[in-house]
This record gives C-alpha cells, sequence and structure tokens, in this order.
C-alpha cells in the first residue's frame, strides 16, 4: 500500500516537471481583427508584354535580361533584308512623283506651255473670224473664206479646252500618284521600324524569351518590361470571401523571402471575373513602405483586413491544437474559435486568463 502511493507521488512530480519545462502562456485580453486569407505574388507596378507586329528572325539582341532600358531604346533586331529594299524602292518612286509634279521639266509646265500657245492662237483665230465677219455683212469676201475663217475660230477654241480639261486632269492624276507615293514610303518606313522592336517604357528587362537566331512569330511574346523599383502585390482570394473585400482595405502581408517579418499595403483593385479554374478573384494591393529588395516572382501570404474587435480572449495561433483544443493544467480543452490573424486567435469560449495553456511538443 505504502509503496503504491509512492508511485502515484512519483506520477505526480514527473507529470507537473514535464508541465514545467514547456512553452506555456496565459491567454490574454487585446484587440483583434476579422481578415480574409490570400496568396500573393509580388509583380513590377507597371508591366507589358512585349510582341512584335512584324515575324522573322532575331539577328541582334541589344538587351540582356536584369538590364534597364528608356522608353524607345531598342531591344532587339528582326531581319529587314526585303522590307528595306522595298523602301528604298518606295522612296525612289516618291521622288520621281516629286520630280514629276514639282520639277523644272514637269509634264504640268508643259500643258501649261501648250495652253499659252493655243490661247494665242484662239486670239489670232478669233480677230480673223470677227474681221471676216464685218466683211461677209458688208458683202465683201465669199462664203468660203469665211467658213473657213470661222472653222480655224471653233477649232481653236476647242483645242484650248481640251488643253484646260486635260490640265487639270492630269495635275489630280499627278497629286494623286505623289500622295500615293508618300504615304507607300511613309508605310515602308513605318514597316521597317517594326522590324526594330523597342521599349514602350522607363524599366527593367525581367525576361527575354528569345534568342539570337531563333524566329519571332506574331503572337509569341519576346520580352517582359516592367517597372524597375516599384512592385505591388497580386493576390488571389477565395470566391466565398470576395464580397468582404473592398478598395482600400488594409493588409497585413508576410513574404517567404523574409521570413515572419510584417509589411503594410492596402488594396487598390478588385478585377470583377473569377478564374473559374482556381475559384479565385484577383486583387492588387500596393506597399504602405516596400522591402529594400524586391524580385518579380516573389511569393508568399496575406491577410486583407476585414473587421476589428476589441478586448477579447486571444491566444497565440500556434497554442492552438488540431479540433480546435488547448492544453490546460486538467488536460486539452475544446474550445470556440473566432477571429484569427497570422498571429492571433480568438476564444470565443470561457477561458481562464490566469491560468496556463501549453504549447505542444
Amino acid at each position: 500500500m505504502r509503496n503504491g502511493l509512492s508511485c502515484i507521488a512519483l506520477i505526480v512530480v514527473l507529470l507537473s516537471s514535464c508541465k514545467s519545462n514547456r512553452q506555456k502562456i496565459k491567454p490574454e485580453i487585446s484587440d483583434l481583427t476579422e481578415s480574409v486569407y490570400a496568396s500573393l505574388t509580388v509583380e513590377p507596378y507597371e508591366k507589358y508584354k512585349v510582341y512584335s507586329a512584324v515575324g522573322g528572325i532575331v539577328t541582334t539582341l541589344a538587351v540582356a535580361e536584369g538590364d534597364t532600358v528608356s522608353s524607345g531604346q531598342l531591344l532587339l533586331q528582326i531581319d529587314n533584308t526585303n522590307p528595306e529594299l522595298n523602301s528604298e524602292n518606295a522612296r525612289l518612286a516618291y521622288e520621281l512623283a516629286k520630280e514629276n509634279y514639282y520639277g523644272e521639266e514637269n509634264v504640268l509646265d508643259e500643258l501649261k506651255s501648250q495652253i499659252k500657245t493655243a490661247e494665242l492662237q484662239l486670239n489670232n483665230d478669233s480677230i480673223n473670224y470677227f474681221r471676216q465677219k464685218r466683211l461677209k455683212e458688208q458683202n465683201i469676201g465669199s462664203d468660203t473664206e469665211f467658213e473657213r475663217k470661222q472653222l480655224a475660230y471653233q477649232k481653236s477654241g476647242n483645242q484650248l479646252r481640251m488643253l484646260k480639261i486635260k490640265y487639270q486632269q492630269t495635275k489630280k492624276e499627278l497629286e494623286t500618284a505623289l500622295k500615293q507615293a508618300e504615304n507607300n514610303y511613309k508605310t515602308s518606313k513605318k514597316t521597317m521600324s517594326n522590324y526594330a522592336v523597342r521599349s514602350e517604357m522607363n524599366g527593367k528587362v525581367y525576361e527575354l524569351m528569345k534568342e539570337q537566331g531563333e524566329i519571332v512569330g506574331l503572337q509569341e511574346p519576346i520580352a517582359l518590361i516592367g517597372s524597375r523599383d516599384s512592385f505591388m502585390l497580386e493576390l488571389l482570394v477565395d470566391e466565398v470571401d470576395i464580397p468582404k473585400i473592398e478598395i482600400g482595405q488594409r493588409v497585413l502581408v508576410r513574404l517567404d523571402a523574409y521570413g515572419k517579418r510584417l509589411f503594410d499595403a492596402k488594396v487598390e483593385k478588385i478585377y470583377p471575373r473569377m478564374d473559374s479554374r482556381s475559384q479565385t478573384f484577383k486583387i492588387e494591393a500596393s506597399f504602405e513602405k516596400q522591402a529594400d529588395k524586391l524580385y518579380p516572382g516573389l511569393t508568399g501570404e496575406a491577410n486583407i483586413v476585414v473587421r476589428e474587435k476589441e478586448n477579447v480572449i486571444t491566444i497565440p495561433s500556434d497554442y492552438l491544437q488540431e479540433g480546435d483544443q488547448v492544453i490546460t493544467d486538467s488536460g486539452l480543452k475544446t474550445v470556440e474559435v473566432g477571429l484569427r490573424n497570422f498571429e492571433k486567435v480568438e476564444i470565443l469560449t470561457e477561458l481562464d486568463t490566469a491560468a496556463y495553456i501549453y504549447k505542444e511538443e
């Protein structure tokens, strides 16, 4: 009997000793926030994929991944031998069209000269015709001579009218040809410029999808350009939580690369369409103060604060056991859980804030 009591006492002592060596805390009264969980990816604040307006072979890569670029800077050159010849032919045609319209010996000047000659001829034939007409009225001269002078007058008048019509038609044709040649030349230069792919923004080259010698297609991205120093967060929120999200809400961010360090951000944009494959909505958030070093593609998790509660019983998240239980001096106790975030959990069940709870070993 005495030995049995000694064994029980020893067990109690051992259990007490084990508990005293385990991590323990007391539940506390504190403020807590309700939040919506989201996975996240770091992305440049501004970014775009570079596409080519033409297809061909990459002859020159003017930048490398990680390079800083400015708007208009050459990224790569695509083989442009044929377009270059076409552009030169278009230039020559344009120069010829200008020469025909503005040159020293252009067609219009020749027609103007013919019109002047025709006007002189008409004036001369007019004088002869009206002189002969007056003589005829005085019964002087023959009818044959009058008819000859009348015919010459009519013929020179018709000739002048035809020349003027021809001048206007020729002028219009030359103007059209000049405009077409100019447009063709501009188009060829624009086409030529498409073979030199340039950056549309100041930023950084984050990815190159093509190497020198590879073929570029019209629907294939060539590169990814984005902001150099400014980054944002792309969050994925479950469809059941999206009604709770509003612009301007606070976001608590934890990046895998920075361990337990927390960053503040706020919701900037809510995309209205759900991704049917992942059943999530995309949210954009901006840092209140971003980390010193960030890279596109960094991952982490976020809590979007949707509600706050004051003076509630809380315990650290890692003290809550599976099945919503806590370890007390009396053993496992099932509790009802309320709000939670990265660090704390609200306990709705009555829990003695003066007694210890223990962390599972």
